[in-house]
Parts: structure tokens; sequence; C-alpha cells
């Protein structure tokens, strides 16, 4: 009587961890770029935070996203992904409009230029959509030309994965770069440690495709090495490492 009677209290406790652990999956991803973009639009200066942030995100999910049509994963990654790229298409309309507000003599650059010099530097908000959908649109055909082979399939999974973890390096060469992390939000990296960490345990304890574990561990160190920056550049504070610099300067990146 008593083990039933703790089974009808532990039941709907499994179900509430189980979904709060799913809905930590879905919206934890982006909570850490809600400071950032606070900041930028607070300060109207977008220099300390990479856009290449954005691009890696964006190609990641949308690599998760077709992955999904080849071998179908838990529900809660693909919303996760979906939520993810609406998330990185905001950080990108704010910093491309307050970039261009800051830099009224610089050339309007366009995706329809085909110019790889400026690639990822347009004025518009508009040509990094164009640039979105056109990769959608690419490797969506190739994707259903090629759903039946099972190791495109799990190399398409691999290629989503991986390039998710990468996701801190540019943050990471732009630190080292500037020689500073200022300008970056650090509440943005820590959630990133924490939120990877908690990601990496849900793939290995939900037994996810391999390469989302592995992938996720990777990431992890990632962004403890973003971290260690911060406390060098903070207690040990250096000069800007002299280099040439781009037609369109650093900012864009």
């Amino acid at each position: 009587m008593e083990a039933s009677g703790l089974e009808w209290l532990l039941v709907p406790m499994q179900q509430l961890v189980s979904w709060g652990a799913a809905g930590a999956m879905v919206f934890g991803g982006v909570v850490p770029y809600i400071p950032q973009y606070r900041d930028i639009r607070r300060t109207q200066n977008a220099e300390g935070f990479s856009t290449y942030v954005c691009l890696v995100l964006l190609v990641a999910n949308i690599l998760r996203i077709l992955f999904w049509f080849g071998r179908r994963f838990e529900s809660p990654l693909l919303w996760q992904s979906i939520i993810m790229i609406i998330t990185m298409l905001l950080m990108l309309k704010l910093c491309t409009e307050v970039r261009v507000s800051n830099e009224l003599n610089i050339k309007r650059r366009s995706f329809a230029d085909f110019d790889l010099n400026y690639f990822w530097h347009w004025s518009k908000f508009t040509d990094y959509v164009q640039c979105v959908l056109t990769f959608t649109g690419v490797t969506g055909y190739i994707t259903y030309l090629w759903l039946d082979s099972s190791l495109f399939v799990e190399t398409l999974g691999f290629l989503a994965v991986f390039t998710e973890a990468m996701l801190g390096v540019p943050q990471l060469y732009r630190n080292y770069q500037n020689r500073s992390t200022e300008g970056m939000s650090v509440k943005m990296v820590l959630m990133w440690t924490s939120g990877d960490t908690f990601k990496t345990v849900y793939f290995i304890l939900n037994q996810a495709p391999f390469q989302f574990s592995i992938c996720g561990l990777l990431q992890v160190f990632v962004d403890i090495a973003i971290l260690l920056q911060v406390y060098l550049y903070s207690y040990y504070p250096q000069k800007p490492a002299s280099h040439t610099a781009h037609p369109a300067s650093t900012k864009a990146l």
C-alpha cells in the first residue's frame, strides 16, 4: 500500500522533472544572449560581440533540423534549433542596425555583391536573411537527394553539432585580437558554460546520437577557454596585437 502511494507521488514528480528538462533544453540556449542583447541596445555599441557567433549558430541549427529528417531525435532538440534561429536573426538585426548607425561614411555592402572580402559584413539585415535562405535552400535540396544514404545523414549530423561546438571560437579569436574582453558580456559566457554543461549531460543521459555528446564536451572546453581570457585580460592587461585592419574594419566581426 505504501509502495503504491509512493509511486503515485513519484510518477508526477518524474514527469515534472522531464518537462522541466525539456523546457530548459528548448529555451535555455537563448537565455545567454539576453544580457548581450540588452547591453548592445543600451550602449548602442556592438563591437564587443562577434556576429560570426550568429553565423555559426544559424548554420549549425539549420543543419540539425535537416539531420532530423534523416534521423529523428527528441522533439525538444528540434524546437531548440527553431528558437535559436529566430534568436540569432534578432541579434543580427540589432547588431546590423547599431553598426550601420555608427559608421555613416562606410560604403554600403550587400549579399548580392558576392564579394567574399565582405562576406557577413553587409549593411542591411535583409542581406543576412537572403544568405540564410540561400544556404537553407541549397542544403535542403542536397539533403532531399541524399536522404536515403545513412553515411550522408550521419555526416550531416556530425557537421551540425561540430559547427555548434565551434560557437565560442569566433569570440575567442576576437578577444585574442583585441587582447581584451571589453564589450563582451561575461554573463553570456557564464550562461554558455552552464548551459553547455547541462546540455551535454542531457545528451548523455537521454542517449542522443553520439555526435551530440562529443561536440557538447568540446563546447564546454571552448567556454572555459573564454573564461580564462576574461581572467587573463582583466588581471594582466595587454596591448592590442598589431595587425592589418580589414577593409570593413574589425568592427564587422
